[in-house]
């Protein structure tokens, strides 16, 4: 994967594809470290994370996330997720954050050398040839050691290059806690 000192890059994150993704290598991201890392690899423009938040619940576990981040040299975009019955009955939820992510995407085309987007999400085909039409590269941040694989075939063959999040876990990772070490020492000292 190449980077250029002088390359103008944009980070598009879609928070929920990246968490799962995340999770699903069993390991956290640590947003300082991902942030620094590509402010190193070029001229970062803009960073931008996208999610939906539950709009009637008093406390949603991902808020402080959204605050660190919108204190810490990211664009949060949110909007209230959807509450909804599906046809058996069950109660779902749905926050896709796709055309607003679509319509950034497009419009800082003109302005950016490089575009890395953090998404498995095959739905994201069509931006990243509607970009790439503009001389922009666009490089894809998802993973395909996961099972199931959470990259589309399409988005991989259509981006300009795939970076694996597997292989970045060492260093974007957060470290995990030993919770049965600090648990035994509390019994222990208790």
């Amino acid at each position: 994967m190449a980077f250029y000192p002088d390359e103008r890059i944009a980070m598009f994150i879609d928070g929920s594809n990246l968490y799962s993704s995340g999770k699903t290598l069993d390991f956290d991201i640590d947003y300082k470290k991902l942030l620094d890392l590509f402010k190193n690899k070029g001229r970062l423009i803009q960073a931008k994370y996208y999610t939906a938040l539950l709009d009637h619940e008093d406390y949603s576990p991902i808020r402080p996330l959204i605050d660190w981040l919108d204190y810490n040299g990211f664009h949060v975009i949110t909007k209230p997720a959807k509450s909804y019955t599906d046809r058996d009955g069950r109660n779902r939820v749905k926050g896709n954050m796709d055309i607003e992510m679509t319509i950034d995407m497009l419009n800082i085309a003109p302005h950016v050398d490089h575009i890395l987007l953090f998404t498995g999400d095959g739905d994201f085909k069509a931006v990243v040839e509607a970009v790439q039409s503009k001389g922009v590269r666009v490089s894809v941040i998802s993973t395909l050691k996961s099972r199931p694989a959470m990259l589309a075939d399409e988005l991989r063959r259509q981006a300009n290059d795939f970076i694996e999040l597997a292989d970045m876990g060492k260093i974007i990772g957060r470290p995990k806690r030993d919770y049965s070490t600090e648990d035994e020492q509390e019994y222990e000292d208790g």
